[in-house]
Formats: C-alpha cells, structure tokens, sequence
C-alpha cells in the first residue's frame, strides 16, 4: 500500500462521504495527494511540464467523477480503486495529448470570435 497515505483513515473518509452525499474535504485532499504522487511513477512519458500536469489533472478528474461508484460493502479498501481509476485518467489524458488512439481526428479547436453562431464566445 501507500506510504503517504493511511488506507483505513481514506476508506473511512469515502465511507463518511458516500453517506454525506458530497466529497469531505479530507477525502479531497487525498484524491488530490493520490493524483499528485501517481503522476511521479509515470514522468518519463511526458515531453513538457504542461503535459504531465494536464495528465495529472485528468487522473484527479476522473476520481472525482467516479468517487460515488466505490462499492464499500464489497471492498474494505479505498485506495486501490481509486489509484486504479487515476491511472486510467492519467493515461486518457495521455492518449488524449498524443492521439495515440484515432490518429485520423484533429484536436478540438474553439473559435472565441465565431463560436455562438459569430456572435463571440463572450457576450455582454
């Protein structure tokens, strides 16, 4: 397991949660820590800083999104899904920068005058 994070203490915070219907802000902080110290195993695989932060904050994403499925009357432990589905967002996000998959799409480009039907991203 972890050595920076106590699994019984994440467990209960996801538990506490799940019952509250909304995140505590300790279990914030270590989706966030979990996400932060994912990202160390796989630095080798970015080009630029941007990059790997882009990758990590689609890995933090992805757990925040997915925090309500954990099943607590099945597993005992919180930390290796959720260490499972940040790996899966960091490597989303990573196939996402890259085009890894699907090499034939062009990335997404927003237009800030033309979007809205011309009348700008922005109106006032």
């Amino acid at each position: 397991m972890a050595k920076y994070l106590d699994d019984a203490d994440f467990y209960y915070e996801i538990v506490v949660s799940k019952g509250r219907g909304k995140l505590t802000t300790k279990s914030q902080k270590m989706i966030i820590l979990i996400g932060e110290k994912m990202i160390q195993k796989f630095e080798n695989k970015y080009k630029t800083n941007d990059d790997k932060f882009d990758c990590m904050q689609s890995g933090i994403m992805m757990m925040f999104k997915n925090w309500q499925n954990f099943n607590e009357k099945r597993y005992t432990q919180a930390f290796p899904y959720f260490s499972e589905i940040c790996k899966r967002g960091i490597a989303a996000g990573l196939n996402e920068l890259y085009q890894k998959k699907n090499n034939q799409i062009p990335p997404k480009m927003i237009s800030l005058s033309s979007s809205n039907e011309g009348k700008g991203l922005h109106n006032i």
